[in-house]
């Protein structure tokens, strides 16, 4: 029977040293945006030689992916017709993501929204307990 070697423990190498450096910051990433939050996506658009922002607003039905791959969906209602845009996570064309209002929902696809036209499309707003309301136009 073969005798087992025995391990010894290494000494810690420059690429398994813990790096003492800042922390990633939670405001240095962009907002993860989830299902039934409703969503400004700044957009970079180039036309020629100049470069301006505009702004996609609408409701997110659908997350999917992991890491870099990360993908959302958001949808929107533009003179009765609905426009659903794929924005992956991490693309350089998004200059931003504004989270809007967080929404109360019980699924991951909201895709039965496709369906819905007017109020039943609204979805309810969240609130953490001890939030205070936010005021609304009409107030």
């Amino acid at each position: 029977m073969a005798k087992k070697k025995e391990i010894e423990p290494k000494e810690p190498t420059a690429s398994t040293k813990p790096v003492a450096g800042p922390a990633p910051d939670a405001q240095s990433r962009p907002p993860q945006p989830e299902p039934g939050d409703l969503v400004d996506v700044h957009l970079r658009i180039t036309e020629g030689d100049k470069e301006r922002t505009q702004t996609f607003r609408g409701t997110v039905i659908a997350v999917r992916g992991v890491g870099a791959n990360r993908t959302f969906t958001v949808r929107r209602v533009s003179r009765g017709f609905g426009i659903e845009r794929i924005f992956p996570l991490s693309s350089p064309v998004i200059a931003g993501i504004d989270i809007v209002r967080k929404s109360r929902v019980r699924r991951a696809k909201l895709y039965y929204l496709r369906t819905k036209k007017g109020r039943e499309a609204l979805l309810k707003e969240r609130r953490l307990a001890g939030e205070p309301r936010q005021p609304t136009v009409e107030e």
